[in-house]
């Protein structure tokens, strides 16, 4: 294993020792650490505490940018799907992770085979009602306003 996934993985283990969950990032360029996260949910009480995503939202801040392209992943355990879209949407290309989404169903943290698979359904059909309510006319249309920028 190499140190990265090392200081993950410990990140995670001391995490648990503190009451918190066991996981744990860091987030690498260049062979440099530029941020980590654990997550955080036991001390915000925040669904999106996730260690990836603070280890994203701190080198962003740092950085003061949003693309984190070049930048590399890795994970103590494999990201949730609300974590993978975060790193979709930074620019992360590589993620290596150490226990699998599998892994950690066996532990009790198994929600996210059940929301990728309800993310693979039509809306329709999804465990959550999402509904469209297309903008009435004469309304601010944002996403008008954003383009003309």
């Amino acid at each position: 294993m190499d140190r990265f996934m090392k200081r993950a993985v410990e990140l995670a283990a001391n995490n648990v020792k503190e009451g918190g969950q066991p996981f744990g990032a860091v987030l690498v360029k260049d062979d440099e650490i530029i941020a980590e996260g654990v997550n955080e949910l036991h001390l915000k009480y925040d669904v999106s505490g996730h260690a990836e995503l603070l280890a994203i939202r701190k080198a962003q801040e740092q950085l003061q940018t949003v693309n984190l392209d070049g930048y590399t992943m890795y994970a103590s355990g494999e990201p949730c799907p609300m974590c993978l879209t975060a790193i979709y949407f930074s620019g992360i290309k590589k993620i290596y992770y150490c226990a699998s989404i599998e892994d950690a169903k066996e532990v009790g943290l198994g929600a996210s085979n059940f929301i990728y698979k309800d993310l693979s359904l039509p809306r329709e059909q999804r465990s959550i009602d999402i509904i469209h309510m297309p903008l009435e006319s004469g309304t601010a249309n944002p996403l008008s306003e954003w383009a003309k920028r």
